[in-house]
């Protein structure tokens, strides 16, 4: 049976990102119902988890739409069409995956335990190392010194 081909012309990631975050989210759900460690007060926990879930839903909608206004793909196995440097990515490069590490967040307050937090770090390497990394080489494979200059001015992460 023949390998899969990629598209040359996509980045090389490990992993889509949505598999990440939600495969990170349910083994911290799933730890956490095998051995609930709780860290706050309920209340206070879901106000935490429903701020973040709150402001990431903006951030990310908004990322997308700038995304899709400029007429590139939002998914980061189909190939960048644009260099898109408005909106929400005149602050980070990153918004959708800062986005998405904020629902996580917001769901981590909800569940208010231990395990998903404890898998926050190892999430946030995988994403940073199997995924930005990867298609910050791309992105500087195709734009060359066009994204070399938005790299200088804006920064990766906050």
């Amino acid at each position: 049976m023949p390998a899969l081909k990629r598209d040359p012309d996509t980045p090389d990631i490990l992993v889509f990102p949505p598999i990440l975050l939600g495969g990170a989210m349910l083994l911290g759900a799933l730890i956490d119902w095998l051995r609930p460690i709780r860290l706050l007060p309920p209340f206070g926990a879901r106000v935490l988890g429903a701020t973040f879930l709150v402001f990431s839903s903006i951030l990310g909608y908004s990322a997308q739409r700038v995304l899709r206004r400029a007429g590139t793909n939002v998914r980061p196995d189909q190939p960048t069409l644009a260099l898109v440097t408005d909106g929400p990515y005149r602050r980070t490069r990153n918004p959708l995956y800062l986005a998405g590490l904020g629902v996580y967040l917001g769901v981590a307050f909800f569940i208010n335990g231990l395990a998903p937090f404890l898998l926050l770090v190892p999430l946030a390497a995988l994403l940073h190392w199997g995924i930005v990394l990867r298609e910050e080489r791309y992105l500087t494979t195709k734009f060359g010194e066009k994204y070399r200059a938005y790299e200088t001015q804006v920064r990766r992460w906050l």
